[in-house]
């Protein structure tokens, strides 16, 4: 089966592409990604395109293009060397000890780091809607220029108040366990989350998976949401947040998605989904955008009149065109009324420059009276020089006035001109 032709792009869903997770089962590596993930992107209008965690991926995602959205979500730590040019103030025990608690996570994966890294900067490059969880906020803010905690027990919880302590992980209960965080007036939080919030104290209850978070937050975005420990848990930036035209950058700590009431489908909030909602918008208005950028322009639909005398005027002109080219004179009467109808149309057309106008009229469109053409021509090469003189002695205010004026002339010219030929 063949690529689908530009013009049935606009029947193809947008397409949202999702980086897997690799894991090990029976003794070989498996690809996934949460369904909740691929659930929400597919109930909101959108196409998941699952990206393989596979060696040299990075290097063919402009093979996956379209790409209207993209989705990172959860994974393993990153790379600390993508954000820390400092040698990390962690000790060899202390990261061995991280190393044992959170085991499943700590084993760096460079290749979805290369894979993910990529596609942000695609993403950042191109104004195509982006949404991180958990790790994929992450790869935004260091993506952008921000640094991470590589372990916020080690580096958070211990410096802070006893009271304003959380856990940010608790495996004993892995879905169950919430902890509060602060939403920011009047951010995209507030919005979705606002029906759920006492205004005072602007709380909700999220779910949390991670050990790291962001330590220091890239210049261009805006926090969200605040655990009490001061740990920032969503960020976008206002300059890329417009849905409905196309516009998303954004990054949640914790994962709306996953946000359900014990043994049930049902939100927490109803404001849970709207993330995913809220995205799926800006990815549909930016398939839009994007196939209005590669359409092809309809064809001029002209009235059967009006197609007869635009077949007519083409051959007058491709007659004119032949004789200019080739330098050949009349051979029959048929042809000499042939070319009249140009010529007419050439000497009552304003909106052509001198230039077409010359050119058209040196094809032979006047042909019938060279003599008097040629006189013509010269009396217009006389008014120019008159002009130029006169412009000559112009300030550069009164030639930019000018200038104007007939760039607007030209504008109207054109607009009636079409104007009268669908009319």
């Amino acid at each position: 089966m063949g690529h689908p032709s530009v013009n049935d792009l606009s029947q193809i869903l947008p397409r949202v592409l999702v980086v897997s997770r690799r894991t090990l089962r029976k003794n070989k590596f498996v690809d996934f990604v949460g369904e909740y993930h691929l659930d929400l992107i597919v109930e909101n209008g959108a196409v998941p395109v699952i990206v393989p965690r596979v060696a040299g991926v990075h290097k063919l995602l402009e093979s996956f293009k379209p790409i209207h959205g993209v989705l990172l979500c959860e994974g393993e730590d990153i790379d600390p060397s993508l954000y820390e040019s400092e040698i990390s103030s962690l000790s060899p025990q202390e990261l061995d000890e991280i190393r044992k608690t959170h085991a499943s996570d700590t084993a760096i994966d460079k290749e979805k780091d290369s894979i993910e890294f990529a596609l942000a900067k695609l993403c950042l490059e191109q104004n195509i809607p982006y949404l991180g969880i958990c790790r994929g906020s992450q790869v935004l803010n260091v993506a952008c220029g921000g640094s991470l905690y590589q372990d916020l027990d080690k580096e958070v919880t211990i410096n802070v108040p006893e009271e304003h302590r959380r856990n940010h992980i608790d495996y004993d209960d892995y879905d169950g366990y919430r902890h509060e965080v602060k939403i920011v007036k009047n951010s995209p939080l507030h919005k979705w989350f606002k029906d759920s919030l006492d205004e005072e104290k602007m709380e909700i209850l999220v779910n949390s998976y991670h050990h790291q978070g962001v330590k220091r937050l890239a210049q261009r975005f805006v926090p969200m949401a605040f655990a009490p420990d001061g740990l920032i848990e969503g960020f976008y930036d206002p300059d890329m947040y417009n849905p409905e035209e196309g516009k998303f950058l954004m990054g949640l700590q914790f994962h709306p998605e996953r946000m359900r009431k014990n043994g049930s489908d049902e939100f927490d909030f109803p404001g849970c989904p709207v993330a995913y909602q809220e995205f799926a918008k800006a990815v549909i208005a930016c398939q839009k955008k994007l196939n209005s950028s590669l359409s092809v322009p309809k064809k001029l639909e002209l009235n059967p009149e009006m197609e007869k005398k635009r077949k007519i005027l083409v051959r007058s002109f491709s007659l004119a065109r032949s004789m200019y080219t080739r330098s050949y004179s009349l051979d029959n009467q048929s042809r000499e009324s042939e070319l009249d109808v140009g010529a007419e149309f050439l000497e009552s057309n304003t909106a052509l420059s001198v230039q077409q106008e010359m050119r058209l009229k040196e094809m032979g469109a006047t042909m019938r009276n060279g003599g008097s053409f040629t006189e013509k021509l010269r009396l217009d090469e006389e008014k120019q020089r008159k002009a130029m003189n006169i412009m000559k002695n112009m300030n550069v205010e009164r030639l930019s006035e000018l200038m104007a004026f007939y760039h607007l002339m030209g504008k109207i010219s054109s607009e009636v001109l079409e104007r009268k030929l669908r009319a």
